[in-house]
């Protein structure tokens, strides 16, 4: 392996001077960046700082208009990703890539030729040798499963074996956890540990500080495309990274809830609904407030929003809305009466690969028309305003929706939903792969809307997030409610304790 850098001898992966730009506007600026074999460095920064655009770089992906990579101190052409790869770079982006229909063998050696055995594939040494990977990183996988079928950690690891049957010497996660749960980040956590200590330098990509303060040796802070900060983990705080990142000191992180909300009509009534994973929850969400909900992956948590919104049918239960019976048939119907959705995966579910004025107008078609014709100035002026209103960072309206940052992406989402100006804001993981200071942003809009008159019911994986900023949480646990909890009074490891569990905590 190349000698680590800390000790005078060059890293396996360095940037220097890296610019580059599109379309007149430049996304990166002069940046360096330097990896240290054993090494685990964190690149931190808002949506739109020039994170993706280095990323790219350094995995073949994109060339840069100026600067250099360096391996071992030696510059490079990475042309393509393959090249990349032959120099030991390998990248698992926010998408991890996996092959539905193939097993899991097949897909760690996807593109590498296969062990062959009187001229057919060989699959028992196919397997051997993807057992051997994964053994490499303490997992155990049944390599002859289809690989669409495992857990988001197992296929992470999946791809993780697929990276060091290139030999990487230099793996590249970006928002690795985005899809983990605690206990499955856990998991990867020890993961990166083993592959540092056999001396693989790790570049790290996350929104979620906690995560990066935990398992990080060095940090690069870029802003505007420019590096803004840089050092050693244990030498600098969340605080000062957060100012870094934004520019600013973020005093108030989350709005003010000012005390408990003001008993407000019953917007949305559950009772005794169920689902394919839920049983029988009774739930109430009143005009002008916040409820959470919190749960590990699989309690039911998402499904209840999806049941609201039209998405699944109950298979038990009633609900009201607004005092009268409700049950959608679909999104659209639940849309009609004012139940807005912004589902978990935002690319699958809530985007369509096209402009920002497309996904924008989506939900309010019919606005835009007059004498059954749209207007093509209505509904360019109308998703303009909506994008601004959220300050969303773009070209022009007309881009692509999909070469957005994740945090630009959201507020699409969020715009699209917005628009068909709802009384009822249904939010699954509202802020996943979202930049702290977008973050804010939304939590503070969601407020807003909330001291308008609007119900919001939020589901999260973010604990310190629910406490922040709803005014009651429900844990659902396999189903089942748990319990009730005051987010002034309760504290993130009593809430944790209580999603593990099936009885109130």
């Amino acid at each position: 392996m190349p000698g680590d850098s800390a000790s005078g001898a060059p890293g396996p992966l360095a940037g220097r001077g890296l610019t580059k730009q599109f379309g007149g506007v430049t996304v990166l600026h002069d940046v360096d960046l330097e990896l240290a074999a054993g090494r685990v460095h964190a690149l931190l920064g808002e949506n739109g700082a020039g994170k993706s655009t280095l990323i790219k770089i350094l995995s073949g992906v994109l060339r840069p208009d100026s600067g250099s990579v360096e391996i071992a101190g030696a510059a490079v052409e990475l042309h393509t990703p393959a090249a990349a790869l032959h120099h030991g770079i390998a990248t698992l982006f926010q998408e991890v890539s996996i092959v539905p229909g193939l097993s899991v063998a097949e897909n760690i050696f996807l593109g590498r030729p296969s062990p062959r055995r009187f001229g057919l594939v060989d699959f028992g040494e196919l397997n051997r040798r993807a057992s051997e990977l994964l053994a490499r990183l303490g997992q155990r996988l049944d390599v002859g499963r289809d690989a669409s079928r495992l857990s988001p950690v197992g296929m992470t690891m999946t791809a993780i074996a697929r990276a060091l049957s290139t030999d990487a010497e230099v793996l590249v996660l970006d928002e690795p956890t985005a899809a983990l749960t605690d206990a499955e980040t856990s998991q990867l956590f020890a993961v990166i540990r083993r592959l540092t200590a056999q001396g693989v330098a790790v570049l790290y990509v996350s929104h979620r500080l906690e995560e990066v303060f935990a398992i990080a040796d060095e940090y690069t802070v870029l802003r505007n495309g420019r590096r803004v900060d840089a050092g050693s983990i244990a030498d600098t705080t969340i605080q000062r990274v957060v100012s870094a990142m934004v520019g600013r000191d973020l005093d108030a992180f989350f709005p003010e809830r000012g005390g408990p909300p003001a008993p407000g009509e019953a917007v949305v009534e559950l009772s005794g609904v169920g689902g394919l994973q839920t049983t029988a929850v009774d739930l109430t969400v009143g005009a002008g407030e916040i409820v959470g909900i919190a749960g590990l992956a699989g309690s039911g948590r998402s499904e209840l929003l999806r049941i609201i919104a039209g998405v699944q049918r109950p298979s038990r239960g009633s609900m009201l809305l607004h005092g009268r019976a409700f049950a959608p048939s679909s999104t659209s119907a639940a849309l009609r009466a004012g139940v807005a959705y912004v589902p978990q995966e935002r690319r699958a579910d809530g985007l369509v690969p096209d402009s920002i004025e497309r996904n924008v107008n989506l939900t309010t078609l019919d606005r835009h028309a007059r004498f059954g014709l749209t207007s093509a100035r209505r509904a360019r002026r109308h998703a303009t305003e909506a994008a601004d209103r959220l300050d969303l960072r773009r070209r022009s309206i007309d881009q692509d929706v999909l070469t957005l940052s994740g945090g630009n992406q959201q507020k699409v989402v969020l715009a699209k939903a917005l628009a068909t100006d709802p009384r009822l804001l249904l939010l699954d993981e509202p802020t996943r792969g979202v930049d702290v200071g977008t973050k804010s942003e939304i939590y503070h809009l969601i407020r807003s809307l909330v001291v308008s008159g609007v119900a919001a019911l939020v589901v999260s994986s973010e604990l310190p997030e629910l406490l922040g900023l709803c005014d009651r949480i429900l844990v659902m646990h396999e189903g089942h409610p748990v319990g009730w909890f005051d987010p002034d009074t309760t504290t993130e490891h009593e809430l944790l304790l209580a999603c593990y569990r099936t009885e109130a905590a």
